[in-house]
């Protein structure tokens, strides 16, 4: 069987995003163009994802409402005769059906996917965190998704960092098993630089079964008071090795407002609308600032 759901934590505050994300979920800040988000949800849609589940939480109605139609909105581009901008918004409602669950307490990322313990099923799934965007020929995913279907693991995607950033990620141990995978026998969450078992990081895509749910139930509260997916990883590692894929593409981490700025810029340059202007731009900023 085919990986064909997938979960999406979007419960989160934004903290970092602050004071924007008082009033916008921090998914729905753009990049170029298109909210955060409508990345992740295309790259899951071209990956062959056919069941969608959002974990919202409080104040979290904009991602509701983007991917929905607007009658008002329809209405009016159709009457002033702009089809290709009614097309693009018509297509953004017809996407995909998604299925919304409230997390209505801030437990962690673990705590999140257990939410959706009743939603999945006894079958496997995919998580997907809007945080991380992937810019690849093939999905990021959808590679993933190949690993498992060879393996019949749960498979978690894997990037290596330098050294000094192995605090902010989760880091796994494990031996190399060719072409990119790994053997993933044990997990830490954000530890110190000299105590991580090597530099490779989980990226926020997830290939799990359903026995990750009652490993989640049973959890108690890790690193900073929350149920944390890597913990419960652990466990499972212990039963059955997990996959680690070294994924192909360009990882844009648009949880920090450096990354999204990063991802603004990188994307806009690579669209013919827009590259030649934003360059003309960037290299006369540079040189006003004397930067060359």
């Amino acid at each position: 069987m085919s990986i064909k759901k997938a979960i999406f934590p979007v419960a989160g505050l934004g903290t970092r995003f602050l004071p924007v994300t008082k009033a916008q979920p921090k998914e729905m800040l753009p990049i170029v163009d298109k909210p955060a988000i409508q990345y992740v949800v295309e790259e899951a849609v071209q990956s062959g994802i056919e069941d969608f589940l959002f974990i919202t939480g409080k104040d979290k109605r904009p991602l509701e409402d983007y991917f929905d139609h607007s009658g008002e909105l329809e209405y009016h581009l159709e009457q002033q005769g702009k089809t290709e901008l009614l097309e693009l918004v018509r297509n953004i409602a017809c996407m995909c059906q998604i299925y919304y669950v409230r997390q209505k307490k801030p437990l962690g990322l673990g705590h999140a996917v257990w939410c959706a313990k009743q939603h999945i099923g006894d079958e496997y799934f995919a998580v997907l965190l809007g945080d991380d965007i992937v810019d690849s020929d093939k999905p990021c995913l959808k590679q993933m998704i190949e690993v498992y279907e060879k393996t019949r693991r749960p498979v978690v995607a894997i990037r290596r960092v330098p050294r000094e950033e192995v605090s902010s990620y989760g880091i796994i141990q494990g031996r190399p098993l060719g072409d990119g995978l790994w053997e993933v026998s044990d997990l830490v969450e954000k530890p110190h630089p000299d105590e991580a078992p090597s530099d490779l990081a989980v990226i926020g895509r997830y290939i799990l079964p359903p026995e990750i749910f009652p490993v989640l139930e049973k959890l108690d509260p890790g690193r900073g008071g929350e149920i944390q997916l890597t913990d419960a990883l652990r466990v499972l590692a212990q039963e059955e090795p997990i996959i680690g894929c070294e994924f192909q593409g360009i990882r844009y981490d648009v949880g920090t407002p450096k990354g999204l700025l990063v991802a603004t810029i990188e994307m806009a340059l690579s669209r013919e609308d827009l590259s030649e202007e934003l360059e003309q731009y960037l290299v006369q900023l540079v040189r006003k600032r004397d930067l060359l």
